[in-house]
């Protein structure tokens, strides 16, 4: 008799860490990267209804970089509900005033539009400069 039974994913506790230098990588390549680990699509353990993707730390996000006019074209925008609430952002503001929410939106963006989005950017930690509190975590991998 054999044992033809369907392996599903568990929950994960104990989540992998990745670690990722945003100085001069194209934002939408490391988004792109990033959103996977999250999603956890690099694991054998991939499941779409699980949340079996890592924690991920971005260092240097002041430093990446853009392709073409991006950051004086680009725009954000964003509708309040109310009439006449359509706000329009551009990048480059966007940017001045915080430079982790251009990688925040891009990625949010590549991830799936289901319940688990909000777990799965929790598991996000974006820094500005190199430091980060994580250093026991890089250590221990």
């Amino acid at each position: 008799m054999t044992n033809n039974k369907t392996t599903s994913a568990k929950k994960i506790n104990d989540r992998k860490w990745y670690f990722f230098d945003a100085s001069n990588k194209v934002l939408g390549m490391l988004a792109s990267e990033i959103a996977k680990v999250l999603i956890g699509k690099n694991t054998p353990m991939f499941s779409p209804n699980q949340n079996t993707g890592g924690v991920v730390v971005v260092t240097n996000v002041e430093k990446i970089a853009l392709t073409g006019n991006k950051m004086k074209k680009k725009t954000y925008i964003h509708h309040t509900g109310y009439p006449k609430g359509l706000r329009v952002q551009k990048m480059e503001k966007v940017f001045e005033k915080d430079p982790r929410q251009i990688l925040i939106r891009a990625v949010e963006g590549m991830l799936p539009k289901n319940k688990l989005r909000k777990e799965r950017m929790s598991n996000l930690h974006v820094y500005v400069g190199p430091e980060h509190p994580h250093k026991a975590q890089e250590a221990a991998k």
